[in-house]
């Protein structure tokens, strides 16, 4: 399972069970379940023996009946599952071309069959990702995919899933009888996955096998009542358990993780593009409440909720970038050694042809070195202003005694141009996600009579810099960093 669906997943226990704790508090004596956790692509399937306890069932969606083998048990959630939340997933951007395929999208199919198999099903919620959609300087609306779709721009006009899966079976046969290591073997299925989602019109393997997951359930949800949820960015929660909680780093995660260890001196973004984030309690909320409507709705259309903020209450990469120097000039992090971690202001590299650019001139040419010649008879030390290249060639010279200091300058610029590619498409996005459709669940929430802060999902009521200072970065440093 990825980082979002861990969230996802987690935040609906710890939510529901907080809400259920607050409502019975007077009236009877709590039961918890054991503490959850989620890995891989293991998900669990909750079976609820009283109000509140909560008993994990291991399963992995890439497989017939969701990798469950006990019989008994299976048709035991056949005839008592009511609502069943998929939010199961990879998430790496250049995953293996093969596990983002059985996971994305043929585990959406999984879990769709078994879904078909439940007596009393009221609905299939499935977790996607609003990036599914390509970067246009426009609305970007809560639509389906059609199967076989591409975006503009594909080399290809259709899209063929069961020819993509043909491709990688044969592809993978193919790398086994050249005995390839472990790694040029995963090497070259995420080559594969980058260069099939390119070829389609997606900038990565993950958007492009959530969309291609979407396109099944919309094919084959026959009479399955089936909504899909398209988050934006998920950051940590703004109120639920409590402020600032976040498992592992996200997207914007890791470049603030970077910047703060003092590893990335520059961000990568168009001063004006939005950068849409949305907390993930926010997006659990509107799952919760989409779930209580939607079980009372006698339509099998197909529904999409975009959640995100770039809409109603935008924040754009410049403030973001600004908000993360305030936050460590006045906190900065401490290294290994007890020395705090001073930052600068970063440059702001406005488009990948400048960045690319900035690492030549900047990174490339000159290396300043001082390297001790401890066997010369002078013992002096000798200053050198080395290019990339002459320090490779002086490390072979001197029998590898630069070896460490080469490797170490390799890795921090191929880690820049890493970074770059990988969140590119997020920080230079052009489009603004509709959400009319989840503007609906908001004005229906506010209509009835059920208390609106529990069940807060506007994010609207999100002041960008207080959350930002005093809550998202203290809670990486406090959950990820500790």
């Amino acid at each position: 399972m990825g980082k979002e669906g861990e969230v996802v997943c987690t935040l609906c226990v710890r939510v529901l069970e907080k809400r259920k704790i607050k409502e019975n508090r007077s009236r009877q004596k709590l039961r918890r379940g054991p503490r959850r956790k989620f890995t891989g692509n293991k998900v669990f399937y909750p079976r609820i023996e009283s109000s509140l306890l909560i008993i994990p069932i291991s399963g992995d969606v890439s497989y017939e009946n969701l990798g469950i083998v006990n019989s008994e048990l299976i048709d035991e959630i056949w005839r008592e599952t009511d609502f069943i939340i998929n939010s199961a997933a990879t998430t790496r951007f250049d995953e293996r071309y093969d596990i983002a395929l059985d996971i994305n999208v043929f585990g959406a199919m999984n879990v769709l069959n078994f879904a078909k198999k439940c007596s009393k099903l009221k609905l299939l919620l499935h977790v996607s990702t609003a990036f599914v959609h390509e970067s246009r300087p426009e609305l970007l609306l809560e639509k389906p995919f059609q199967m076989g779709g591409t975006l503009k721009g594909a080399k290809a006009s259709y899209l063929d899933i069961e020819a993509e899966k043909k491709l990688v079976d044969e592809t993978k046969t193919r790398l086994q009888a050249q005995n390839m290591t472990d790694k040029e073997f995963a090497s070259t299925l995420r080559d594969l996955g980058i260069e099939r989602a390119n070829w389609h019109g997606w900038a990565n393997t993950y958007s492009y096998t959530k969309a291609m997951g979407e396109m099944v359930l919309e094919n084959f949800k026959d009479n399955i009542k089936v909504i899909v949820f398209r988050p934006t960015i998920i950051t940590s929660t703004f109120r639920e358990p409590f402020p600032g909680w976040i498992e592992g780093l996200r997207t914007l995660d890791s470049l603030f993780v970077a910047y703060a260890k003092g590893t990335l001196k520059f961000f990568l973004g168009d001063p004006g593009s939005i950068l849409d984030v949305v907390p993930g309690d926010m997006v659990v909320n509107s799952i919760l409440v989409a779930m209580a409507i939607h079980s009372q709705k006698p339509s099998h259309e197909l529904i999409i909720y975009q959640v995100g903020s770039s809409l109603r209450n935008p924040i754009k990469c410049t403030e973001v970038k600004e908000l993360m120097y305030k936050y460590l000039k006045k906190k900065p992090l401490i290294d290994n050694k007890g020395k705090l971690i001073k930052v600068g202001n970063p440059t702001l590299v406005s488009s990948i042809t400048i960045f690319h650019r900035y690492i030549r001139l900047r990174y490339l040419p000159f290396l300043k070195v001082k390297i001790f010649v401890r066997h010369s008879p002078f013992s002096q030390v000798v200053s050198f202003t080395l290019y990339a290249r002459m320090l490779k060639l002086s490390n072979l010279i001197f029998c590898n005694h630069f070896e460490s200091l080469y490797e170490n300058s390799r890795r921090k610029i191929n880690r820049a141009v890493q970074l770059a590619e990988l969140y590119k498409p997020y920080v230079f996005f052009q489009g603004i996600f509709d959400d009319a459709n989840t503007e609906n669940l908001r004005m229906a929430i506010r209509e009835s009579n059920v208390n609106t802060e529990m069940f807060e999902f506007d994010p609207k009521s999100i002041q960008w810099e207080d959350y930002f200072i005093n809550t998202h970065f203290p809670g990486i440093v406090k959950y990820v960093l500790k």
